[in-house]
């Protein structure tokens, strides 16, 4: 079963947090669990905030990303439609809340399960919970918006 991240097209596979084509980023794999959706991330040394603890702009992008990515698969899903069929849905972060509920162990493997809250038109909500060792650490919750078919298409300098 391939990661919903493998099937973006390759002009916008290059996000830090869930580009594929993005070699020093954090390149998360999501999948269907359920009803949910999960990625699994283990933070490196340099995503210390402070000794022993993950640095929240972490938490932060791998919610955001998680969650895009999650809004992507519930769209296909929605529509009974394989991830690898056209027109691609891709999506962008309309809003992103994120709750520090308790401190991240930096030595944890992390993991990031994300419901969708609901579709309506071009926009997926979906809240997202990041766990280490049994306890939820943080919670978010993204507007994820369709983007539009020129986005990701680069601009002249």
């Amino acid at each position: 079963m391939n990661a919903f991240q493998e099937y973006y097209p390759e002009n916008v596979a290059h996000c830090f947090g869930c580009g594929r084509l993005n070699s020093d980023g954090h390149q998360i794999k999501t999948f269907w669990d359920g009803d949910e959706t999960v990625t699994h991330f283990q933070p490196l040394p340099f995503h210390m905030a402070m000794p022993g603890f993950t640095y929240g702009g972490l938490i932060a992008s791998l919610i955001d990303c998680h969650s895009t990515g999650t809004a992507a698969a519930a769209m296909y899903r929605s529509e009974d439609r394989a991830m690898d069929t056209l027109p691609p849905f891709r999506f962008v972060t309309g809003s992103l809340r994120v709750d520090y509920l308790k401190p991240t162990p930096l030595a944890a493997l992390l993991e990031i399960r994300g419901t969708v809250k609901e579709i309506k038109g071009r926009k997926v909500i979906v809240t997202t919970t990041v766990t280490a060792d049994g306890v939820i650490t943080a919670r978010g919750e993204v507007v994820a918006v369709q983007m539009p078919d020129s986005f990701g298409i680069a601009m002249p300098a």
